[in-house]
């Protein structure tokens, strides 16, 4: 058998590589579904309407020839041919069905393929894997609080989106850049859902974002709905895993040594996950949780007063200890203008102004002119 020729080889590693590039944009296009379809199953779901899927034989016939009109030859032609295919074609009628119009929808999401195939064609430098913790932390980065980012934390397929997610960041994809692109069709997936479900067009600011405006959620990312009776649905709006949550209990006892029982009254009051989510948002600014919470034991004025308060006066005196700037040589910072110049999503503005006409939507997050319908090559 005569040996392959450096031309022929060259071929050979160009069409593998080409061929992983496809299957990556292949993946690509299943984690945006997948968080389309999550968005479409949730707001269906609490208005109790939602659909059966369609019959799959059928509904891959039908999605098939959406599919071969929008996306490129090669991702269609790899997507058509995967055995996923009939159940992503059930979620994309389902789609269609709940009121999305996939000719707006479908290019834009051939535009991330395209996108996602072109990254990897170019770049083939792999990183370390991530696990899922580390990706709810760039989803708070990321997205906005509010429907689409708790779509996808609530998802049963939440932890294969982050294996997705951490793959296509070892090909060298922008995962965030997906993720903030996804993000908008999510939110058109909300609306059209909710549109035909005759939803609120304009949400209703929750009593607990309401009453939590204030010092408590003073530059932190709050969704209107905010929801603190049910503790495990508020961890998920503020983007905290249930691992990073158990962290943040354990750095509150360990800085609270010989009492451990007020340190369990603060981590069960109703205002714990907005404690969590001050200490998520220090973390990922680079900042000292465990030097700030050290003051709990330093500053005991949360003793004083009716032992049946303890838990109120603990979650003020840990949050005035995490948001008091740190001691040390540098530079004084001038909290009014920091105040007056940080961003506020959620109860700030929704005590402050009118309510947004888009819902669930931040200003700077509204999708622009849909783009012409076509394939993009």
């Amino acid at each position: 058998m005569a040996m392959p020729t450096p031309e022929e080889r060259a071929g050979e590693a160009y069409a593998e590589a080409a061929a992983e590039a496809v299957q990556t944009a292949v993946m690509a296009y299943r984690l945006v579904k997948a968080i389309m379809d999550a968005v479409r199953r949730q707001q269906q779901k609490r208005a109790g309407k939602e659909d059966e899927l369609q019959d799959a034989e059928k509904a891959a016939a039908e999605a098939s020839e959406e599919v071969k009109k929008f996306l490129p030859d090669d991702i269609s032609a790899a997507l058509l041919e995967g055995a996923d295919w009939p159940q992503l074609a059930q979620q994309l009628m389902a789609l269609k069905r709940a009121g999305v119009d996939l000719e707006t929808m479908l290019p834009r999401v051939a535009e991330i393929t395209v996108m996602v195939r072109d990254q990897v064609a170019a770049n083939a430098e792999r990183v370390a894997r991530e696990g899922t913790e580390e990706w709810a932390k760039a989803l708070r980065e990321t997205l906005p609080a509010g429907p689409v980012r708790e779509a996808i934390l609530s998802s049963p397929a939440w932890p294969e989106m982050a294996k997705t997610m951490a793959t296509l960041n070892e090909r060298g994809v922008d995962v965030r850049a997906i993720l903030a692109s996804a993000h908008e069709e999510g939110v058109g997936v909300d609306q059209a859902v909710a549109k035909v479900l005759s939803a609120a067009e304009v949400p209703t600011t929750s009593r607990d974002a309401t009453l939590s405006y204030g010092p408590l959620t003073t530059g932190l990312d709050i969704p209107k709905d905010l929801d603190l009776g049910d503790r495990e649905r508020a961890l998920r709006q503020l983007s905290i895993a249930p691992t990073e949550n158990q962290r943040f209990a354990r750095m509150v006892r360990e800085a609270m040594p010989g009492a451990e029982r007020e340190a369990d009254l603060l981590v069960s009051a109703r205002q714990w996950p907005l404690v969590a989510a001050r200490m998520a948002d220090m973390e990922s600014k680079g900042q000292s949780v465990a030097e700030h919470l050290a003051r709990l034991s330093k500053d005991t004025a949360w003793q004083e007063g009716p032992q049946s308060q303890v838990g109120r006066r603990l979650v003020q005196a840990v949050n005035d200890a995490l948001r008091k700037p740190s001691t040390g040589s540098g530079p004084k910072v001038n909290t009014a203008a920091a105040r007056s110049t940080s961003p506020s999503v959620g109860p700030t503005k929704a005590a402050k102004g009118a309510a947004p006409t888009t819902p669930g939507v931040a200003a700077h997050r509204e999708a622009g002119p849909a783009p012409k319908s076509g394939k993009i090559r």
